[in-house]
């Protein structure tokens, strides 16, 4: 199977990143939301991206034009009957995977193969809803999409190795480099960072340090590029208990318990950058104040 059209759901933070890449990559792409300001938002962070490859000579505007040109939007789910893979990058939320998922599943042609870029959420347990799990998988990218390289693929207790051949060579054509990993919940990137996240969180609520303090220690001590609260931040607090909580209950352990300041945060609306406050305030261009 050659993929020639790729559908997208959701032009948030990493649909849109996806959306990008999957154009420069020259993909024909259909970029779908609910509402038509979503869409205007996540035209305008493809654009700003691009500009800034311009800028910097990493692409011509000859490709410039041409990665916008293959991106058209809609409102629609009828739009991606004709695509050879959906990706969905939605709200972590398993419900509302799931409920999509089935919808897709009635829409996208028998042969279309359905993603989701699930961070945490078990392949099998999404796959299980549509009448194609052989023809289902999941393709992690991390955030931001056109500057990280991994991609992490995860094949479902029956997905088949043509659809898992088919993926990885689309993420290789994105120019990604794709890690096979097994479904567990979490997967490989989020068991192991996203436990690190919630220990840095729980010091702060256990006065240990504050969050300046506990991101010098990782970044001066670890050589990490950005502290633990300072990127929790930046994906999103909201995302990171719902990481959690799929690691709690799919291992029933207490280690993955979140902790009572993540949770407290969330109920309060500070999720990080996105609503101007978490650990840190950011501006509406999302700079630390």
């Amino acid at each position: 199977m050659e993929v020639r059209k790729i559908g997208v759901v959701g032009a948030g933070q990493m649909g849109s990143g996806i959306a990008q890449v999957a154009a420069q990559a020259g993909y024909q792409v259909v970029l779908r939301d609910i509402e038509e300001r979503f869409l205007e938002r996540g035209l305008a962070t493809i654009r700003r991206s691009l500009g800034k490859f311009l800028e910097k000579g990493r692409i011509t505007q000859e490709e410039h034009d041409a990665a916008l040109g293959r991106i058209r939007t809609t409102l629609s789910l009828g739009d991606f009957a004709d695509c050879d893979l959906v990706i969905e990058a939605i709200v972590e939320d398993a419900a509302a995977k799931t409920a999509l998922f089935r919808e897709l599943d009635g829409i996208v042609k028998p042969e279309g193969i359905l993603a989701s870029n699930t961070s945490s959420i078990p392949i099998t347990q999404l796959a299980s809803a549509t009448r194609r799990p052989e023809r289902f998988i999941g393709m992690h990218f991390m955030n931001p999409v056109p500057l990280m390289v991994l991609v992490e693929v995860i094949r479902g207790h029956k997905t088949a190795d043509e659809t898992a051949r088919v993926v990885l060579e689309v993420a290789r054509r994105m120019k990604k480099t794709p890690v096979e990993v097994h479904d567990y919940p979490g997967f490989v990137s989020n068991r192991v960072l996203i436990p690190m996240l919630n220990e840095a969180i729980q010091a702060v609520f256990e006065g240990v340090a504050t969050p300046e303090a506990v991101d010098a220690v990782m970044k001066l001590g670890m050589n990490h590029p950005m502290g633990p609260l300072e990127l929790a931040d930046f994906i999103g607090l909201d995302t990171v208990l719902a990481i959690m909580e799929v690691l709690y209950q799919g291992f029933n352990d207490s280690k993955y318990r979140p902790s009572p300041l993540l949770k407290k945060m969330v109920q309060a609306g500070l999720l990080g950058r996105k609503t101007g406050e978490g650990f840190y305030k950011y501006d509406e261009k999302g700079r630390r104040i």
